[in-house]
């Protein structure tokens, strides 16, 4: 369906109150900000009830408002530039008001008479039958069009809906799913700071573990000085190989996340337009695009008890006489060619438990016990 934009000349005051609308519109409700408004640090506003909303999805277990406990504060991020806004321990009530903002949106309802985008919308013109208003949406082909298509044109035997129904069902549909995206973001960068507190973890384990390796191998020093080196390298491999498998997810979680921030920023620029007929043309795509952004499923996060390093502990009971021929590998000796050593080190065993000797999976080999 075909139809012209006939933009006929509007006076300068009502452009004004067009342009001073799109300005009032909350990032979150996509709807005029309801009072009281609330300023963000980074200058953005919204309407503290949503606001709230946004907190509450970051941080489900912040202590709600007027309870007699006294809570932290938290954290969320501004939906426009994803800025983190840090919160005292009253939430956000402890935001700044923007009067000003108030003070403009009660002017502009006092000025203004008319529903949101009315004048836009007489001007919306089918080019098949002159001076006739786009008013009806054809269900079968999903095109607006007008009433005499239906009666005597191409749309007279498909099911059509008015309009404005199916500009608010499908502007519904995409509110919502920027709703889900922008809760989605917020969930994928609490998951993210989890992650790189899993990395700092791993490395505090890591460094306390190499203490302890450190301390026995002091009690022992004429015996374990010459494998010292060898176990700790091998802890050393499996702090990398775990620092590199959640730096390698929380890459991708962010991947995720600026491809998600850009689709909303779409988005939300979508749900400005004025005008419903060229509105719904792009609707459906952005629509189809939100929900299959939404639906992604990431890569599994590390299991609780990744980041434990106590399989590196060490024990050095009953076992002294023994200390010279303790390795990890179970077939090949420390005396063996220099070639077999290499490839015994590359295959080396994750869990080091090679002062137990009651494990199945230490062998003892070369020099023999005293």
């Amino acid at each position: 369906m075909n139809f012209t934009v006939g933009f006929k000349p509007l006076l300068g005051d009502a452009h004004s109150m067009d342009n001073l609308e799109k300005q009032l519109i909350c990032p979150i409700c996509l709807e005029m900000f309801s009072k009281p408004v609330v300023i963000l640090p980074c200058q953005h506003n919204l309407c503290r009830k949503c606001a709230n909303d946004v907190f509450q999805a970051s941080n489900p277990l912040w202590q709600s408002r007027g309870s007699t406990a006294v809570s932290s504060g938290g954290r969320f991020r501004c939906p426009s530039c994803r800025h983190e806004v840090v919160l005292d321990r009253h939430g956000v009530y402890g935001l700044q008001r923007n009067l000003l903002v108030e003070n403009i949106i009660d002017i502009y309802k006092q000025e203004s008479s008319r529903p949101l985008h009315s004048k836009a919308e007489q001007h919306l013109l089918c080019e098949e039958h002159e001076d006739e208003k786009i008013n009806i949406y054809c269900l079968s082909c999903e095109v607006p069009t007008c009433s005499l298509c239906k009666v005597f044109g191409a749309h007279k035997d498909c099911e059509v809906a008015p309009l404005p129904t199916i500009y608010k069902r499908q502007k519904s549909e995409l509110s919502d799913g920027i709703a889900m995206l922008v809760a989605g973001n917020d969930r994928v960068q609490a998951v993210i700071t989890q992650m790189e507190e899993v990395c700092q973890t791993i490395e505090d384990n890591s460094r306390r573990q190499k203490q302890l390796l450190n301390q026995r191998f002091e009690t022992l020093c004429a015996v374990l000085e010459e494998r010292k080196g060898e176990l700790l390298q091998a802890l050393a491999r499996e702090q990398e190989e775990k620092l590199q498998r959640v730096r390698g997810l929380i890459r991708q979680y962010g991947d995720h996340l600026e491809a998600s921030s850009k689709l909303v920023e779409s988005a939300i620029q979508s749900m400005e337009e004025p005008q419903m007929a060229l509105y719904l043309q792009q609707a459906k795509e952005l629509i189809n695009k939100v929900g299959t952004m939404s639906k992604v499923e990431l890569a599994s996060r590390p299991q609780p008890g990744y980041e434990s390093m106590e399989q590196f502990s060490v024990s050095v009971e009953h076992v002294a006489e023994m200390l010279r021929t303790i390795d990890f590998q179970p077939a090949l000796c420390p005396h063996h060619e220099s070639h077999q050593e290499a490839s015994a080190s590359r295959k080396s065993p994750r869990v080091p438990t090679f002062l137990q000797t009651q494990n199945p999976n230490l062998q003892l080999c070369g020099g023999g016990t005293t």
